[in-house]
């Protein structure tokens, strides 16, 4: 009886060990592919969740991936408002408030022929410009707005966009979201904007929960080097009107799925996901009538063309 007793007990404790080791062995096993393979497979996996532990350093590292997948899928990110200089760049962000770039893009045309200057723009009679930008909503607001900040550029700048926040965000209808696109875009000033698909994504990506915008932009600003905040904000911007949709997210399309802690938020077969993409990615047209050399869609419509 003493000879068996340790032989039955060794097996025990090897059973028991092995009892243990296996949650830890099916955790670290190959299943961390099970989104990505999600997007592109036949059957859904289940969402994966962000580890309640998840370390700041871990997150920085998820969230410098996530943008270094993105540059691979979309390498030819841009602003999506057409401008030829900072003039034009300044008056258009002011008009998609509320609206699509692709609204302002049909409307700026006639806009700008009609008043190419800061100086024609501020001399203009309010109704005519209303009626001009009428398609863009909200005119009246946005045509005091207009005249107001060139009326500034003339009086205070030689009619000359400025290149400094500061100068900027004086101007009448002009916020940091507006500054930094104006900056990033026609002076190459690093910056970080933070529209309503910006502030979507990163919730979802858990790089912060915060709603304020410029708290947004803070947060962002310490994880990525500055040298990328421009070209991020294109991406994340592009990733949520064309994949990452604020109703229904085509999660089974996304080839950032493995990154996502909210992967399973929208839908995730593969199938269906696909007939949610927009613009390039379901082969339609995007919202430039002027697009980059380099853009695989199909220039938008004027306006009254489609």
């Amino acid at each position: 009886m003493s000879s068996s007793t340790p032989g039955t007990t060794g097996k025990k404790t090897k059973a028991a060990t092995e009892a243990k080791a296996a949650p830890r062995k099916a955790a670290s096993g190959g299943k961390a592919s099970a989104p990505r393979k999600a997007a592109t497979g036949a059957r859904a996996a289940a969402p994966r969740k962000t580890p309640k532990a998840e370390s700041h350093l871990a997150m920085v590292r998820r969230a410098r991936r996530i943008n270094r997948e993105l540059a691979e899928v979309y390498p030819y990110a841009h602003p999506e408002l057409d401008f030829r200089n900072p003039f034009e760049l300044l008056v258009a962000t002011v008009l998609s408030a509320q609206t699509t770039d692709l609204r302002v893009n049909q409307t700026t045309p006639a806009l700008f022929a009609a008043y190419p200057t800061p100086e024609d723009m501020a001399a203009a009679v309010p109704e005519e410009m209303e009626e001009i930008i009428r398609p863009t909503g909200f005119f009246r607001a946005k045509t005091k707005s207009l005249m107001g900040l060139s009326a500034a550029l003339r009086d205070e700048f030689g009619g000359e966009v400025p290149g400094r926040l500061e100068d900027l965000v004086k101007l009448p209808g002009v916020g940091r979201k507006t500054a930094n696109v104006v900056l990033g875009n026609a002076f190459g000033v690093p910056g970080i904007t933070v529209d309503t698909h910006f502030g979507r994504l990163v919730r979802r990506w858990k790089w912060t929960d915060e709603e304020d915008p410029v708290k947004v932009e803070a947060v962002v600003a310490g994880i990525f080097p500055k040298s990328e905040w421009t070209m991020l904000s294109h991406r994340v911007v592009f990733h949520g009107r064309r994949i990452c949709h604020a109703r229904k997210p085509a999660c089974g399309a996304c080839p950032i799925a493995p990154l996502c802690p909210s992967y399973g938020e929208g839908e995730t077969d593969p199938e269906k996901a696909r007939k949610l993409l927009k613009y390039e990615m379901g082969g339609y047209p995007g919202q430039r009538l002027s697009p980059p050399a380099d853009y695989p869609g199909k220039p938008a419509p004027a306006l009254g063309n489609g």
